[in-house]
């Protein structure tokens, strides 16, 4: 079915009426990992000093409360938003429900926030019924084929992972570093069971509109929410699934392969939409009121 090329806009202002809500991705929208981006954070400012709403909706694999602070340290200001939903939020939930059993982390010691006060008894491979996954040892000279063996080994046990995190990659500064969703990814490759906790899967959408009902004393139509994402894969196809419009970012981590400058390619473009199969209510260069 042929799909209507999504218009370019500079400012976010131009769609701001029609919503009430914005579900806004983190990395690679209103930050970098080092310092936020100031034309996001005045974007989403406005739009809430006009009454909506802003949650932003993040695969990072750390609680809510973590990245509220990770936020602060960087500088975003609270102006910006009313809550902070992540994948870590969900994986709570999962490790909760499973709090008899024995856990293995596949990821750093900064991401073991999740696990807190949860009572959980965290193992060795070898010992653990199931595995959270939240990002590779160290993403700073590891790969996800430095895994395979592991994951072999975790495979043949028949292992469930969770994974915390399904982006791929992440841009840190200048550089692309890898995610849990590469590790549950090569997992699945081998037969391995995965249970995705964040976008684009439908758990971190209930979890957002709960906090959006939460705040506006309402439900809010979807057609009244805009997510906003730089992913293909996480951000455009969690909206399009979930029945959201999206607005894409294309300065985050496709920027590459869509082509350096102001001007990304637009056959580019329209082919990884027609890939996902996803396509968005329109697309930005970043996020700007």
């Amino acid at each position: 079915m042929h799909q209507p090329r999504p218009a370019f806009i500079d400012h976010i202002s131009v769609l701001a009426s029609a919503y009430d809500v914005l579900l806004c991705d983190v990395w690679g929208v209103v930050h970098n990992g080092v310092a936020p981006f100031p034309g996001a954070c005045d974007a989403l400012a406005r739009f809430r000093a006009g009454g909506g709403t802003v949650v932003l909706i993040t695969n990072a694999p750390r609680t809510s409360e973590v990245v509220a602070y990770q936020l602060d340290r960087i500088g975003f200001p609270r102006a910006a938003y009313d809550h902070v939903v992540s994948s870590g939020d969900v994986t709570r939930g999962v490790i909760a429900r499973r709090r008899h059993e024995a856990v293995f982390h596949v990821g750093p010691e900064r991401d073991r926030s999740i696990f807190a006060e949860l009572g959980i008894r965290t193992t060795p491979e070898e010992a653990a019924d199931y595995a959270v996954c939240s990002g590779l040892f160290d993403d700073t000279r590891e790969t996800p084929d430095d895994y395979r063996d592991l994951l072999g080994r975790m495979r043949a046990r028949g292992m469930l992972m969770v994974c915390a995190n399904p982006d791929l990659v992440v841009v840190r500064g200048e550089t692309l570093v890898y995610c849990a969703g590469s590790i549950a990814d090569l997992y699945a490759s081998l037969g391995g069971e995965v249970l995705y906790a964040g976008k684009p899967h439908r758990p971190i959408y209930d979890e957002a509109l709960a906090r959006v009902e939460a705040t506006r004393g309402a439900p809010v139509r979807r057609e009244r929410i805009l997510a906003i994402g730089d992913s293909v894969r996480t951000d455009l196809t969690g909206a399009t699934r979930f029945g959201l419009d999206c607005l894409f970012v294309t300065a985050g981590i496709h920027a590459e392969e869509l082509g350096a400058g102001d001007k990304p390619d637009p056959a580019v473009l329209s082919r990884i939409f027609a890939d996902a199969d996803a396509w968005p209510k329109a697309i930005t260069r970043e996020l700007a009121w």
